[in-house]
């Protein structure tokens, strides 16, 4: 059954991806986004990660899709008038590479893909792990992580104010 709910999870991780990069409006990818996120939660809790799984909805497509959207508003996006012109060889060899690389992806999934999926630590997904590893062995990159946010969000409030002057 977990293996069932993986593939169902990972499909639909797929597709909202896909509509996140390909589609022109951004209020569409930004819900496209939001429910990639909520499949990403799907499939910490197929792993038995309940914890995990509560923080990427409560943080990522909470709090970081509350910040995104927010951004659009500010700074008002216009569907583009003209598309970009695609040449020929472009457009040849766009569907020829997707292919290739869908057909080395799904080879390496079906050769490594196991029947069932290995067993847990003991502890593993809870609050109490999660901050162990978070606060000593990823303590550093945790900061610049939230360094590298702050830094975001101050640009995103300095755009949108340079366009409403």
């Amino acid at each position: 059954m977990e293996l069932i709910a993986f593939f169902v999870l990972a499909l639909l991780l797929i597709a909202s991806a896909l509509v996140v990069i390909t589609h022109r409006n951004p209020v569409t990818s930004a819900v496209a986004l939001a429910f990639n996120l909520v499949a990403i939660a799907g499939l910490y809790m197929v792993l038995d990660a309940q914890f995990l799984g509560l923080l990427q909805v409560i943080v990522y497509a909470g709090a970081i899709m509350v910040l995104i959207l927010f951004v659009i508003m500010l700074l008002n996006l216009r569907d583009e008038v003209k598309p970009h012109p695609a040449g020929t060889f472009q457009r040849i060899l766009a569907p020829l590479a997707s292919l290739l690389f869908a057909f080395v992806i799904g080879r390496a999934v079906v050769l490594s893909a196991p029947s069932t999926f290995p067993e847990k630590a003991a502890g593993f997904g809870t609050a109490s792990s999660i901050g162990q590893e978070l606060f000593t062995r990823f303590y550093y990159p945790f900061e610049a992580i939230s360094l590298l946010l702050v830094v975001a969000m101050v640009g995103s409030v300095l755009l949108a104010k340079r366009k409403v002057e």
